[in-house]
C-alpha cells in the first residue's frame, strides 16, 4: 500500500512539476523579453536578497512538519498530528511576520548599502509583504507531503503559478517601458498577489483535510520541544547558507565590474548566466526534485519502524534513477545547447552557457536526491552544514577570483562547490546506510 501511494504520489508530483516547469520556463522567456537581461540581472539580485528573508519566514517549519507528522504516522498516533500542525502554523506565523518586518524596514539600506543599486528598494518593500504568506504555506504544505494528499498542494501551486503571470503580465503592462526599477517592482507585486491567493487556497484545503483527525484524541507529548529540536537548528543553517548565497550573489557583479564589465553589462552576464542558461539547465531537475520530496516522509516512517532493509532499498533505487536520469539529461543539453539557446531566447551566448553547465548536471541532479534521503534519516542538521560549507566556499572564490578571471571564474567555482557538496554529502548517506544496517 506504502509503495503504490509512493508512487501515485510521485508520479503526480513529478506530471504536475514538469507542467509548472514548463510554464515557468515560458513566462522566464517572456519576461526576458520584456525587461531584457540587464532587467532580469537586477530582477535576479532583488531575488537573491528576498530568498534570504524567505528563509527567516520558513525558518525550517516545512521540514519540521513533514517530520513530526511522520512521526506521528509512523508510531500510530493520528491524534498527534492536530498537535503538532497546530504548533508548526504558530510558529510559522511568528516567523513569517517578523521577516516581513524586518525586509520592510531595511530595505532602504539593503537596497543602497548592500546591493548598492537603489531601484531594488521598491521591489524589496514590496517582497517583504509576501513573508507571512510563504511561512504558513510552507507549513501546511509539510502537514500535505508527509500525510500523502500531495495533491492539493500540487494543485495549489499550479493556481498559484498561472495566477502569477497573468497577474505579473498585468502589473508590467501598466509599468513604464524602459523602466528597470517599475518592471522589477511590478513583477514583484504580481508575485506577491499569487502568494496571498496560494495562502487561502492551502488554509481552505487544510481546513477541510483536518477534520480525519478530529475523532482521534493527541496523546503525544513534547511535541513543541520536538518541533523546536528539527525546526531551529535547520533554521540557523539554512540562515548561514542563505546569508552565504545572497552575500555571493551581490559580489558577481561587483566583480565582474572590477574585472572591467560596465555596470549594465555585468548585470547582463550575470543575468544571461542565471536567469537564463541556469533554468534550463535545471529545468529536468523537478522530475527528481519530486521523488527527492516525497522519499523524506517514506524513510522516516521506515526509520521510526527500524526496517533498515526498506531504508537501504529505498535510497539505492532513487540514485540509480537519478544517477541514469541525469546522464541523459546532460548528454541532450551538451549537444543541443546551442539550438537550445536559439529556440528558448534567441541568444548564442545563451546557449554556449547551457554547453559550459551541462556536464555539471549528473553531480547537482543526483545531489538533489542525496539531500532528500539524508532528510528523510533524521540528518537534515548535517546536510545544511554541508550546504553552508559550500555557500562559503563559493563566497570567498567569488570575492577572490571574480576581479581577475570574470565569467570564467564564476563558472568554475560552480562546478568546485557542487563537487564538494555533492562529495561530502554522499560520504554522508552511506556512513548513515551503514549505521541503519547495524541497528537493523
Amino acid at each position: 500500500m506504502q509503495q503504490r501511494r509512493l508512487l501515485y504520489n510521485t508520479i503526480l508530483l513529478t506530471c504536475s512539476s514538469l507542467m509548472m516547469s514548463a510554464i515557468g520556463m515560458a513566462f522566464q522567456v517572456w519576461l526576458v523579453g520584456r525587461i531584457g537581461p540587464v532587467g532580469i540581472g537586477l530582477y535576479q539580485l532583488t531575488i537573491s536578497v528576498t530568498n534570504l528573508g524567505a528563509t527567516f519566514a520558513i525558518s525550517g517549519i516545512r521540514f519540521a512538519t513533514t517530520r513530526l507528522v511522520s512521526e506521528e504516522l509512523g508510531a500510530g498516533e493520528p491524534g498527534g498530528i492536530r498537535s503538532a500542525v497546530r504548533r508548526c502554523l504558530a510558529y510559522a506565523a511568528v516567523f513569517g511576520t517578523a521577516a516581513a518586518a524586518i525586509l520592510w524596514s531595511l530595505a532602504q539600506p539593503l537596497g543602497f548599502l548592500w546591493v548598492r543599486d537603489a531601484r531594488t528598494v521598491l521591489s524589496l518593500r514590496i517582497a517583504a509583504l509576501s513573508m507571512p504568506c510563504i511561512s504558513l504555506c510552507a507549513a501546511m504544505s509539510g502537514y500535505f507531503t508527509a500525510s500523502g494528499r500531495v495533491w492539493k498542494p500540487t494543485l495549489v501551486h499550479l493556481l498559484e503559478q498561472l495566477a502569477s503571470i497573468a497577474l505579473v503580465a498585468f502589473c508590467l503592462k501598466r509599468a513604464p517601458a524602459g523602466d528597470i526599477e517599475k518592471s522589477c517592482a511590478a513583477v514583484t507585486l504580481g508575485r506577491l498577489s499569487a502568494d496571498v491567493l496560494s495562502l487561502v487556497l492551502m488554509f481552505l484545503f487544510y481546513r477541510d483535510d483536518r477534520r480525519r483527525h478530529y475523532d482521534s484524541e493527541p496523546r503525544s507529548i513534547r511535541i513543541t520541544g520536538r518541533m523546536l529540536r528539527i525546526a531551529l537548528p535547520l533554521a540557523v543553517s539554512a540562515y548561514a547558507r542563505s546569508a552565504l548565497s545572497t552575500l555571493q550573489h551581490l559580489l558577481v557583479p561587483r566583480g565582474l565590474k572590477a574585472a572591467g564589465y560596465s555596470a549594465d553589462g555585468a548585470l547582463s552576464g550575470y543575468g544571461t548566466i542565471q536567469g537564463m542558461a541556469l533554468p534550463v539547465v535545471l529545468f529536468p531537475s523537478c522530475i527528481l526534485a519530486a521523488a527527492a520530496e516525497l522519499v523524506v516522509p517514506e524513510l522516516t516512517e521506515a526509520q521510526v519502524r527500524q526496517d533498515a532493509e526498506g531504508i537501504r532499498r529505498t535510497t539505492h533505487a532513487l540514485l540509480r534513477l537519478s544517477l541514469g536520469f541525469s546522464v541523459l539529461v546532460c548528454a541532450f543539453l551538451f549537444l543541443f545547447a546551442g539550438r537550445l539557446g536559439l529556440a528558448v531566447y534567441h541568444s548564442g551566448e545563451a546557449g554556449r552557457y547551457i554547453r559550459i553547465l551541462a556536464p555539471l548536471v549528473p553531480v547537482m541532479y543526483t545531489d538533489m536526491t542525496v539531500d532528500g534521503c539524508l532528510k528523510g534519516l533524521g540528518q537534515q542538521v548535517w546536510s545544511m552544514g554541508i550546504n553552508v560549507l559550500d555557500s562559503l566556499l563559493g563566497l570567498v572564490l567569488v570575492w577572490q577570483l571574480l576581479p581577475r578571471y570574470a565569467l570564467t571564474a564564476y563558472l568554475a567555482i560552480l562546478y568546485f562547490t557542487e563537487l564538494v557538496n555533492f562529495a561530502l554529502s554522499l560520504m554522508r548517506l552511506q556512513r548513515c546506510l551503514k549505521g541503519s544496517a547495524a541497528v537493523g
